[in-house]
């Protein structure tokens, strides 16, 4: 076969928690306003991979696509609203993409939940499918510094190494500014290292379709409570007023898929009030860039958009009745946690 007519065959490896991670970002604290598209992001990098290769973007074909993340029990998952709908969601999400899912359970250690063994997995299945399916080229979707390993095992097949990276900074629940950023070492290993933060950024490209169609499409957001449907002809209806059948979108899924409370390590407090009331009740004070401050005397509580249960944060407005757990972070100031839009 003519090297001008031979398929460029991709495979493209998620780091789950760190593609949460930047997607949370986007929607809650950058001027997007939205999540990653997984469809526009597969787009992307058919065309970054032909402009790299120097081939016809249509001969270049994502051939396998693996996401690997810790996830919550079901058990736990089940004390947290309508967690186990929104991972169905998104799995159905993938599923539609054509995305494998690789998922091991989050694991409680000193308070903390933390993810164990994904990244060996990741890489293990990564270097087993170059292999044995002999991608040209692997992407990889991380910014960890362990995969160095990995990256010079799968040159040795002769395989080149996409990394799509993202740097930037937040602030965290605690209201200290967080930085995301790329391992040095990573980036230096890889054949086309891509930063999609300048990329996304940069004014030239406003008009890119392919850089447009990285985030899901802004739409309404079907609402529910936790009381089932007595009109539901399917099971999926968690409202009285809008049901989870057939009629939802793609993009509606997937933004619910996403919830902010599903992200780890952004949502603890060192101790949580003993008041035997537990729950408490006020409105939001004011709203900033992914955080906010709940009216509560003899100060205002500070919240973190990850601090969230069944509420979106981009929904919430000054003033509006919430429900939440007081608790303290690492300094012993107290922060409002677990925090619930009431219903109007």
């Amino acid at each position: 076969m003519p090297a001008a007519s031979r398929l460029t065959r991709v495979g493209v490896f998620y780091d789950g928690n760190y593609f949460l991670h930047v997607s949370n970002y986007y929607n809650y604290s950058h001027e997007r306003r939205s999540r990653i598209s997984i469809s526009g992001l597969h787009a992307f990098i058919r065309r970054q991979v032909a402009e790299e290769e120097g081939v016809n973007e249509r001969l270049c074909q994502i051939v396998d696509a693996h996401y690997f993340r810790g996830r919550l029990n079901a058990h736990e998952a089940n004390q947290r609203g309508n967690q186990l709908f929104y991972d169905r969601l998104f799995d159905d999400i993938l599923m539609s993409e054509g995305v494998v899912t690789h998922y091991l359970p989050v694991k409680t250690y000193q308070g903390y939940r933390q993810e164990k063994g994904i990244d060996v997995w990741l890489a293990l299945e990564a270097f087993e499918l170059a292999q044995y399916k002999k991608f040209d080229v692997v992407v990889l979707i991380t910014s960890d510094g362990d995969y160095v390993p990995l990256i010079r095992k799968l040159n040795t097949l002769g395989s080149r190494i996409m990394v799509l990276s993202w740097d930037f900074e937040f602030l965290n629940e605690q209201g200290e500014k967080q930085v995301t950023r790329t391992s040095q070492d990573l980036l230096e290993e890889v054949s086309y290292p891509v930063g999609m933060h300048g990329l996304i950024d940069d004014r030239s490209r406003r008009n890119d379709m392919v850089i447009q169609n990285l985030f899901v499409k802004q739409q309404a957001r079907p609402t529910f409570t936790a009381v089932p449907s007595s009109t539901s002809s399917s099971g999926s209806t968690y409202s009285n007023s809008h049901s989870f059948g057939a009629g939802l979108s793609a993009s509606d899924a997937y933004e619910e898929a996403y919830q902010p409370s599903d992200e780890p390590n952004y949502n603890l407090a060192d101790t949580i009030d003993d008041d035997p009331e537990g729950r408490k009740v006020s409105t939001i004070r004011s709203l900033k860039t992914g955080y906010g401050f709940v009216n509560y005397p003899p100060n205002n509580l500070f919240f973190h958009y990850t601090s969230l249960i069944d509420t979106d944060f981009n929904e919430l407005q000054v003033d509006d009745e919430v429900e939440f757990t007081v608790g303290r972070n690492a300094e012993g100031k107290d922060i409002a946690v677990d925090v619930r839009l009431l219903p109007v």
